[in-house]
C-alpha cells in the first residue's frame, strides 16, 4: 500500500492514523504539537456532539464511534468508561437526536430537578479520560509501527509526493494551511479541581456563551465552561474561572471547598459543517484526505470520521 502521512495528532489525527495502521497502512504522523499539549488534551471528552454540523453526518459518526469506544470499556488503561450523563434543560426541550441514538436513555424525575430547571435526562454514554486516552492511542500507534516527528507544516505542497496519501488533521490550524477561511475558534475555558465522592455527570447547555458541566474522573474532575465564538485567546481569565465554579457549586454544593488545581483553555476548530473529503493532487497517486473542523465533538466523532478517512484511502489504491 501508499504510505500516509498524517498532520496533526490531536484525537482526530490519532483516531485516523490508528485506523490506517490498523487498516494495513504505513502511517506516519507530524504534528506541531503531542499530548499532552495539544488542544484535544484539554477536552472534557466525554461523548456528546457539540457545536458540530451537519447533523446527520454527525449523528452517524457519533452513533459509530459509540460502538467502539464500548469495545474498549474492557480494558481500563484506555480510559474510557460508561457514566450516566445528565443533561438538565430549563424552558427548551431535549434535541431530537437525544431519542435515537445508540444508547440508554431515561427522564430525570421532577422531584430531582433542581430548582429552575423543567425537564431532564440522563443518557449513558463513553467518557474519555484524556491523559489515559490520548497515551492509549499513541501507545497503540507505536505498536503498529507508526512513527512521530515534531514539526510544523507550513504548506501542503511540500509534502506532496507520489504514491502517498496526506491527512490534514490538523484542525483550527487548517484555517492558515490550506486558507479555510470558515474555520473560527470556539474559546473553551475548563477547571480542573481535585476528586470529590459522588458528584453528578451533568451538563446544562441552556447559555450557548457558557455551557456548565461536572465531568468527574478518576483523579480529578473537570468542570465548565465556555464556547466563545471568535475569541482565540489561550489565557485562562480568572474572573471565567470564578463563574464557572459559582455556576457548578449552585448544582453540586460539595464543590465549594474542592482543591482547584489548574484552568485550561482550549480553542475548538469551529466550521458550518466538518469538513472530510479527499482532494486530488497533480502528483501521481498523490491525494489529501481533509479531516477537520469538529468544533466541540472531536472525541465524540473520532473514530466514524477515521473510518471514512480509510474507505477515501481505499480508493486510491
Amino acid at each position: 500500500m501508499s504510505d500516509v502521512l498524517v498532520i496533526g495528532a490531536g484525537v482526530i489525527g490519532l483516531t485516523c492514523g490508528l485506523a490506517l495502521a490498523e487498516a494495513g497502512w504505513r502511517v506516519r504522523i507530524v504534528a506541531q504539537a503531542f499530548s499532552p499539549q495539544t488542544t484535544s488534551d484539554v477536552a472534557a471528552a466525554v461523548w456528546y456532539p457539540y457545536a458540530a454540523y451537519p447533523p446527520e453526518r454527525v449523528l452517524a459518526w457519533a452513533e459509530r464511534s459509540y460502538q467502539r469506544l464500548q469495545a474498549l470499556l474492557t480494558r481500563p488503561e484506555t480510559g474510557v468508561r460508561m457514566v450516566w450523563l445528565r443533561q438538565l434543560f430549563a424552558d427548551q426541550a431535549p434535541p431530537d437526536w437525544f431519542h435515537h441514538g445508540p444508547y440508554p436513555v431515561r427522564r430525570v424525575p421532577a422531584a430531582a430537578l433542581p430548582a429552575g430547571y423543567s425537564d431532564g435526562y440522563e443518557l449513558l454514554v463513553p467518557l474519555m479520560e484524556t491523559p489515559l486516552y490520548m497515551a492509549y492511542l499513541q501507545r497503540r500507534l507505536q505498536a503498529l509501527g507508526v512513527t512521530f516527528r515534531q514539526g510544523e507544516v507550513h504548506a501542503l505542497a511540500e509534502l506532496l509526493a507520489p504514491g502517498r496519501i496526506i491527512v490534514n488533521a490538523t484542525g483550527l490550524a487548517a484555517r492558515k494551511l490550506v486558507g479555510d477561511e470558515t474555520l473560527y475558534p470556539i474559546r473553551g475555558q475548563v477547571v480542573r479541581v481535585e476528586a470529590l465522592p459522588d458528584l453528578p455527570y451533568l451538563i446544562d447547555d441552556t447559555d450557548p456563551v457558557m455551557p456548565l458541566y461536572i465531568l468527574p474522573r478518576r483523579h480529578d474532575c473537570i468542570l465548565g465552561g465556555t464556547a466563545e465564538v471568535g475569541d482565540g485567546d489561550e489565557a485562562p481569565r480568572p474572573a471565567t474561572t470564578a463563574t464557572i465554579l459559582q455556576r457548578c457549586t449552585r448544582l453540586a454544593p460539595a464543590l465549594a471547598h474542592a482543591r482547584v488545581l489548574e484552568a485550561r483553555v482550549g480553542l475548538r476548530p469551529g466550521r458550518p459543517a466538518v469538513r472530510l473529503e479527499m482532494e486530488p493532487t497533480a502528483v501521481p497517486d498523490c491525494a489529501v484526505i481533509h479531516v477537520y473542523g469538529h468544533g466541540g465533538a472531536g472525541f465524540t466523532l473520532s473514530w466514524g470520521c477515521a473510518e471514512e478517512v480509510v474507505a477515501l484511502a481505499g480508493t486510491t489504491v
